[in-house]
This record gives C-alpha cells, structure tokens and sequence, in this order.
C-alpha cells in the first residue's frame, strides 16, 4: 500500500480493483449533474451505497487531507483515478458547492476546529451549502452589499436579503458575505457561516425559463450565529470571497469543459443519430461537420488547459490568480455553444419539453439550452470578467480613472 502512494502507475491498479468491487454497474454513464455530485434522475438505491462508498474511502474529494475526511491522494494519483472512473463510466457522486468552493477555501482560512467540523461531512456528501453573496442592490458590485451582522457579545445578529442562492432551500448551510463595519466598503466584509435551519432565515425558490428552480431569494430576519462561525478575521472577508470566487470559476470551466466522457452526449455520436453519414462515413452535413470539429478543438484545448493549470500550481502557497477569469470565461463559452449545437443536431427534436414522444436525451437537451445561457452570469458576469483580466492580467487602466 505504501508504494501504491508514490507509484501513480502502481496506484492505478488498486483504483481499478476498488472500483471493480464497489461502484454499481447500474450507474455506468448515468446522467449527473454537470458541477458533479447530483444526479438530474430520481436517485436510486445504488446513488445513495456509491455515495457512502465514495464518502467512506474519501475519494469524492482525493487530493483534500485525510485528516479531513479526504483521499490523501497526489494529484497524479487524483488523475488516474478520475481515469479509472472514466474507463468504466462511473461518476462522483460527493460535489456541490462544499466541494467546489466552500471546502478548498476553508481549508486555506478556516482554523483546526472549524476545518475538522465540516469538512468530513462535505467530504462524505452528507451535508449541503449554499452561498450567500449576490443581493438585489449588490450584483457585479457584489462589495456594496447590506446584509448586516451585528456583534451581540456572545453571537452575531443577522439581518438581509441574499439572491440567487443556488439550493439555499436544499442547503444545510450557508457560507454568506456580511457587513461587520458599516462605515467602509470592501474592509467592512466578513465572512460567517449560518446554519440553515436556523430560526428567521428563509428562501424561496425562484422559476427559471428552464423549468427549474435552483436559485432562490434567501431571507435572514434575527438569526442568531455563534461569534465561533466567523471565518478569518473580523472584517477580513473580502479577502477571502475573493479567493471562494475563484475556486468556483475554477469549477465552472471544469464542470463545462466536459471533463466525463459520456459516448451518449458526445456530438459526433449524436450528428451520426440525427444526421446521419455519407457515402465515405461522414456526418452529412459538411458546415455541420466542420463547427462539431471546432468545438472538439475547443473543449479539448480547454481541458488540456485546466490540467496544466492544475499542474502549475502544485505546490503553491495561498494566494489569488486572475487566470480563473480567463478559464471561468471561456468554459461558459464552451458550454453554451455546446448546447446550442445539440440543439440544433436534434432539430426539432432538441426543442422538446414535455411531450411523451421525446426521449429523456432530447428533453435534457432543451433544458441544457436554456440553462447554459446563465453561464455569462453565473460565478461573476462576463462583463467583469473581462474588467478583471483586463486589469489584472492585460494591465490596461481603469476606465472609470480615464478623463
């Protein structure tokens, strides 16, 4: 076992033999959900044994330390495993935004007590967060946020409004951004952490044109919040949402970049369904078959990028990177055209909403169609994006300091 942790060839093996032994073959290429660990089904028995089983041997999250619940895997070791489970279809079921940003982040800033709280649970899937951010006067500048916490001695008063909560009807808890000093902007922002089910907070789901209803309006009216559930320092939360920031579009131009190969959604395999091949085995359509091979270049080139970006920063102290903009940017691109060429594919077909003559793969595509329009916002718009790798990568001065 002990060379299994520094051999990633030798590693490879015992993956293959676990996995063997333990993920359901009913679950092989299942539809999931693209930011990982949720499926888009009603789950099934073998969901929740994959899950446990995932969650026991901390392979949901395998690069996170064992100590907290996680795989104690190199990164290397992390990429064979990920091909092991690519090779036999098999997904992680352990994901979400604990995973994605919350974890990383508070593994960075949070203290011992803090990381050895809820960092198991989030590492076995067994708790659900959210994130409180965004507000309806506080978007794109997310630092004039209102929502105030104020020190009662022995806990925080929580009074606001938060919107777009993704699962916060869902979540167990909340990471949430709120103001400690009334009196400065970015250094009056803490970073705290609230148990949903506390008395006074409240979220309503809001109905997108995708049928669903994964955002909601997340009300807190005189919660109460342990002075113990600051993370960081008093009024030092900027500092690290802005780092939180990153590690989500790190995981959005991951999750877009189609980082699990599933045969049954790959647009070569669907133009040959819906298009069909010509006389040299071909898709038909020549202009179709040109763009379907510049998007293959595209997400390709993406994910080679997020690899050697992954690489690149083995071994590096905290600290915050413009680079995610770029990768956050072209990943909601990627994604979105994605979609449409589906749709497109399918034809009619790849409108479908509800009629029983549509099969399952044609009604996800049109929901995909529409949920992927929210990538330009989602984790940050595009248009601050493009001001922060303007500024912070590009060099160019601010617009707003040019007369």
């Amino acid at each position: 076992m002990a060379e299994s942790r520094t051999d990633p060839e030798v590693f490879r093996a015992e993956a293959r033999a676990w996995l063997a032994g333990n993920f359901p073959p009913s679950l092989a290429h299942a539809e999931t959900s693209a930011m990982g660990g949720g499926v888009v089904r009603e789950p099934t028995a073998d969901d929740d044994l994959w899950r446990e089983r995932m969650g026991a041997r901390g392979w949901g999250v395998p690069t996170w330390p064992a100590l907290y619940g996680g795989g104690g895997l190199s990164p290397a070791q992390a990429k064979v495993l990920a091909e092991e489970m690519s090779r036999i279809g098999a997904f992680n079921p352990i994901g979400g935004m604990g995973v994605m940003m919350f974890g990383p982040t508070l593994l960075e800033y949070g203290d011992e007590i803090q990381k050895s709280r809820h960092l198991p649970p989030i590492a076995r899937g067994e708790l659900r967060w959210c994130q409180g951010f965004s507000e309806p006067g506080a978007g794109s500048d997310l630092a004039g946020l209102q929502t105030r916490a104020e020190d009662k001695g022995d806990h925080w008063l929580v009074n606001g409004q938060k919107v777009w909560t993704s699962g916060a009807n869902l979540a167990d808890w909340c990471f949430c951004l709120v103001r400690t000093d009334p009196s400065r902007k970015h250094e009056g922002i803490s970073f705290l952490l609230i148990d949903m089910r506390s008395p006074g907070v409240e979220a309503r789901p809001i109905r997108l044109i995708s049928g669903v209803s994964p955002f909601c309006e997340t009300f807190f009216t005189d919660v109460t919040v342990p002075k113990d559930n600051l993370v960081g320092p008093l009024n030092g939360g900027w500092t690290i949402a802005k780092r939180l920031l990153q590690h989500e579009r790190s995981g959005l131009g991951a999750a877009a970049s189609g980082a699990r190969d599933d045969p049954a959604t790959k647009l070569p395999n669907i133009a040959r369904r819906y298009i069909g091949l010509d006389e040299d085995g071909r898709i038909a359509d020549a202009d179709l078959r040109g763009r379907i091979i510049q998007f293959e270049i595209e997400s390709r080139s993406l994910r080679l990028t997020l690899a050697r970006v992954a690489a690149e920063s083995r071994g590096r102290n905290r600290g915050d990177s413009p680079t995610t903009s770029i990768l956050k940017q072209v990943g909601s691109f990627v994604r979105r055209d994605g979609a449409e060429l589906t749709a497109e594919i399918m034809g009619w077909r790849g409108l479908g909403w509800e009629d029983e003559t549509f099969t399952p793969a044609e009604l996800a595509a049109t929901r995909n169609l529409f949920a992927a329009k929210a990538g330009g916002i989602a984790g940050g718009s595009q248009e601050v994006q493009w001001n922060i790798i303007a500024k912070r990568i590009l060099g160019l001065p601010d617009p707003l300091s040019v007369r």
